[in-house]
C-alpha cells in the first residue's frame, strides 16, 4: 500500500466515471456535512415560499457541490473511465 492510497477518502467507481461511497470516516464526515447543509438550505430558502430566494438557493447548491467535487478531486482516486477490473 503506497502513501497515496492511504490518503484516499473516495475510491473511484468500478464502472463509469466518478467516485463511489467514502471508505474513511473523514469521507463520511464530508458527505454527511454536504447532505446536512443541503437539507438546511432547502428548509431555510425553499420552504420559506419566497420566490426571490430561489436564485440564492441555486447558487448555494452550486457552491456546496463545487466544494464537494473539489474535496473529491483532492482526496479521491484519480478519475478515469473504467469498465470493471484492469487486466
Amino acid at each position: 500500500m503506497n502513501d497515496r492510497s492511504k490518503d484516499i477518502w473516495f475510491p473511484a467507481k468500478k464502472y463509469g466515471v466518478g467516485w463511489g461511497f467514502p471508505i474513511t470516516w473523514q469521507g463520511w464526515l464530508v458527505l454527511g456535512s454536504y447532505l446536512a447543509l443541503v437539507i438546511v438550505g432547502t428548509v431555510l430558502l425553499v420552504l420559506s415560499k419566497n420566490p426571490i430566494l430561489l436564485i440564492p438557493f441555486i447558487l448555494y447548491i452550486f457552491l456546496l457541490s463545487g466544494a464537494l467535487i473539489f474535496i473529491c478531486f483532492k482526496k479521491g482516486e484519480k478519475i478515469d473511465f473504467r469498465w470493471g477490473k484492469k487486466s
